[in-house]
């Protein structure tokens, strides 16, 4: 693939070698699913006495793997073996942890394609879209190396103390806090955890996975990557079961000295204040979700606005934290451009997301399905009108799955609460306004602050720029209105109600997040 990098805003023309690399690897993994997986901890197989079986959601009699039903008992055990392995793993020079989470990076690439067939099955995602989660963690891995690297480990002089017959001199040192534990979504299994691991990591923090429930055979794919890359034992550990219990022990644990979390609002906040009860302020990093803005003026490229649009509505079924779900359109534009919405919503194809046309897989879960649902009919309740969508899919074999129509809904009210409740789904509201002032004012009265786009003239962009309440923003972006960032180029992160650090993930500033400051000052006697 000389010449061509994957990332979210390439993958809508890749060269045929990503395709038939996924092929392969799809037939293969069919070809042996249901086979029973360990939790890692200590670097050892561990089994629990309870087990839980993981199905795929676009057909709900596909068994993928056995998986374990870990208890607080493997929460302890997860926590004694990363505390263990912490002294030794934080005084390994900072270039040799380098040395191996690049190794662990690389092992991700050599396994793309079995790695990304795995997450198409299990996440629903289609097939460019779960190789982009799988490449997109390699490179968050890299960056957090690289932002090491150029930072010299984080060890800096500062100034030298003016005192008379004495040389003092001080230097700052950024030092891991101990244990941490990733929490980590089903939209994003890898990234999600591959990113934030990576970071603490080569840090030199020692670590405790624990995925969705929903999705868990692939971060065991992702542990399997950091294990073979040689990473010392307890150094990096991976344990599944419920949140209610297994979940709940690693957060309360006093053994926890850091924590990343992504998810949704409601848990995210219930996290922090638990963690908050313990003896002292520990750090707790929280991306948790967004309702974003997509604003179209009078003067913008409505082909792009309309192509960027419906990418970033209904990309991974909506499952996205950083998906379009609100569409605020000028009032001289509004008809023009909801035909093009419509026309194109219409076309996307829905179905086995492994399959290379289709664009929309299921839903993740029940649950979810059922939500479209109730969604809708409350929408339909408050006088919204279905511009498309709005009904689930039965045709055939996704009847035995979850699928749901890409849903536009216009007139409804603003007033209306889906306008500021994220809904994670392939639902988006449109809406009109007069002025760029009353379309900001609206996109910014939300509790969440995680990425907007708009399409506009250069004076409009600046205007947004400066005003916008988010910490991802794009302006005429046909590859994604409010999707699409990659480490490196768009570093992810949200303000308000979207995150709790003000850093952004594959940015100058985040693997710092997983240190704390020493000063050290050495008198001697001139």
């Amino acid at each position: 693939m000389a010449g061509f990098k994957l990332t979210y805003g390439t993958m809508y023309n890749p060269p045929e070698e990503l395709h038939t690399g996924f092929d392969t690897a799809i037939a293969k993994l069919k070809a042996n699913l249901g086979k029973e997986y360990a939790m890692i901890i200590d670097n050892k197989d561990v089994f629990a006495d309870e087990k839980f079986d993981d199905y795929s959601p676009i057909n709900t009699n596909w068994k993928l793997a056995v998986m374990q039903k870990g208890s607080e008992k493997h929460a302890e055990m997860a926590l004694a073996a990363a505390r263990k392995a912490f002294h030794g793993w934080s005084h390994t020079p900072w270039q040799e942890r380098v040395r191996l989470l690049r190794r662990a990076a690389d092992i991700i690439d050599e396994r793309l394609y079995e790695l990304g067939a795995a997450m198409a099955l299990e996440v629903g995602k289609n097939r460019m879209e779960s190789l982009g989660d799988v490449a997109e963690t390699a490179d968050l891995i890299r960056y957090s190396c690289d932002m090491t690297e150029q930072n010299g480990g984080f060890i800096k002089p500062m100034g030298i103390d003016p005192l008379p017959n004495h040389n003092s001199t001080n230097t700052s040192v950024l030092r891991p806090y101990g244990v941490w534990l990733v929490v980590s979504p089903f939209n994003f299994p890898f990234a999600l955890t591959g990113g934030p691991a990576g970071a603490a990591l080569v840090a030199g923090n020692t670590i405790v996975m624990k995925p969705a429930t929903d999705t868990p055979f692939i971060v065991r794919l992702l542990a399997e990557c950091f294990r073979d890359a040689g990473l010392p034992d307890g150094v990096a550990n991976f344990v599944t079961g419920p949140g209610r219990t297994l979940g709940a022990a690693l957060v309360n644990s006093p053994e926890v000295d850091g924590v990343t979390f992504t998810g949704s609002y409601d848990v995210g906040m219930k996290m922090f204040r638990d963690f908050a009860n313990g003896k002292y302020v520990r750090p707790m990093i929280l991306e948790l979700g967004g309702k974003n803005p997509a604003i179209v003026t009078k003067n913008a490229n409505l082909e792009d606005a309309a192509a960027g649009i419906i990418r970033s509505a209904f990309g991974l079924q909506g499952q996205k934290c950083s998906a379009g779900s609100r569409i605020y359109i000028q009032e001289e534009v509004y008809d023009e451009l909801v035909a093009k919405l419509k026309e194109l919503a219409e076309k996307l194809a829905i179905g086995d997301p492994t399959d290379r046309k289709v664009f929309l897989g299921p839903v993740i879960n029940k649950s979810s399905y059922q939500d479209f649902q109730d969604f809708c009919k409350e929408a339909a309740e408050a006088g919204g009108k279905f511009l498309t969508g709005g009904k689930t899919v039965m045709d055939g074999e996704m009847a035995q799955g979850y699928f749901c129509q890409p849903t536009l809904i216009t007139d409804l009210p603003y007033s209306n609460r889906l306008w500021k409740y994220e809904m994670f789904l392939p639902i988006s509201t449109i809406g009109k306004f007069k002025t760029i002032e009353e379309a900001l004012d609206m996109a910014n009265d939300v509790d969440y602050g995680l990425t907007a786009g708009v399409y506009g003239s250069q004076e409009e962009v600046e205007y947004f720029f400066d005003r916008i309440e988010a910490g991802v923003t794009y302006a005429n972006r046909p590859q994604g209105v409010t999707t699409g960032a990659w480490p490196g180029f768009q570093p992810f992160g949200g303000w308000k109600g979207s995150g709790s650090s003000g850093k952004n993930a594959g940015g100058y500033y985040y693997v710092q997040l997983y240190m704390h400051e020493q000063i050290r000052t050495l008198v001697k006697p001139k």
